[in-house]
């Protein structure tokens, strides 16, 4: 098959999985070439996922490697073939990469799970408050380069609502319900938003109140998105550079603990609710 010049979000883990299985089995770039009867060049292009390969040729791959773990090449091959267009192509010329990265991502998870301080989970912020939160970018976003990232954002929320609906945990630290970006009226349906959404099955809303002590993040929003099997999970930080993607083991155990550990601290759903009515009435 021929190159991808732009490989996906996807087809990179893929291929930075399989280079971890080459790796794994002490093979360098140049044994796995004479293993596999290809060129050192076909290897690199499959490792930085710019080679698309078929189901066969990556189990053919897990073989070469010895690599025992059955679910994990299942996986793996799910992830194979061409580059498929998926709807958040539509703005790869207009929004940063790592915003179709973020959308392609939580459009695979099995499982979603964030963490959020100041702002509301994207997922579950309404037209107006999430056009609120991009007037305060710094530098300042034009008015049609908001337009842009809130229509990307609102599209985002279809894994929850639409086909088979993805599982999400947003822990909500009580700070994010009380920013009050966009004065009482937009802060006011957000948080009434945020209790519909509560009662969904599928949707859990946990929230942090102020008083809890301590507290075991750095502040930075953090999304945690499940894959076929844990070690194809992947740890996303909204930082003030963009989005960064994390899939080291160490990685995702850091952060795995760090979302459980917020968890802990955190009320039950009845409570949470019943703070978030709270603060709404108060407005």
């Amino acid at each position: 098959m021929p190159p991808t010049s732009t490989p996906t979000l996807r087809q990179r883990r893929m291929g930075a999985e399989l280079r971890k299985l080459r790796e794994r089995a002490g093979l360098t770039v140049t044994g796995a070439a004479a293993l596999l009867g290809v060129n050192q060049g076909r290897v690199s292009m499959i490792e930085t996922g710019r080679s698309s390969l078929s189901a066969d040729r990556v189990h053919a791959l897990a073989r070469a490697y010895n690599c025992a773990d059955e679910q994990l090449v299942d996986a793996l091959a799910t992830m194979t073939g061409r580059r498929t267009r998926g709807w958040w192509e539509e703005y790869s010329d207009v929004l940063p990469s790592g915003l179709l990265d973020l959308a392609e991502l939580e459009h695979h998870a099995n499982a979603l799970r964030v963490a959020v301080t100041i702002h509301m989970p994207g997922l579950l912020q309404t037209t107006e408050h999430a056009r609120a939160t991009m007037r305060e970018a710094v530098p300042p976003l034009r008015p049609y380069e908001i337009e842009h990232r809130v229509s990307h954002r609102v599209k985002r929320q279809a894994v929850l609502f639409e086909g088979v609906k993805t599982p999400y945990t947003a822990i909500v630290h009580e700070a994010a319900l009380r920013m009050g970006f966009g004065g009482p009226e937009i802060s006011r349906a957000q948080l009434c938003y945020l209790l519909e959404m509560s009662e969904q099955p599928t949707i859990t809303i946990l929230v942090i109140p102020f008083g809890e002590a301590g507290f075991p993040a750095s502040g930075q929003p953090i999304t945690c998105a499940a894959g076929p099997t844990p070690s194809l999970d992947t740890a996303v930080l909204d930082t003030d550079h963009g989005c960064e993607f994390l899939d080291g083991t160490a990685q995702l155990e850091r952060y795995r603990s760090v979302l459980d550990r917020m968890e802990s601290r955190a009320l039950p759903e009845p409570k949470s609710r019943d703070l978030i009515q709270r603060i709404a009435h108060d407005l």
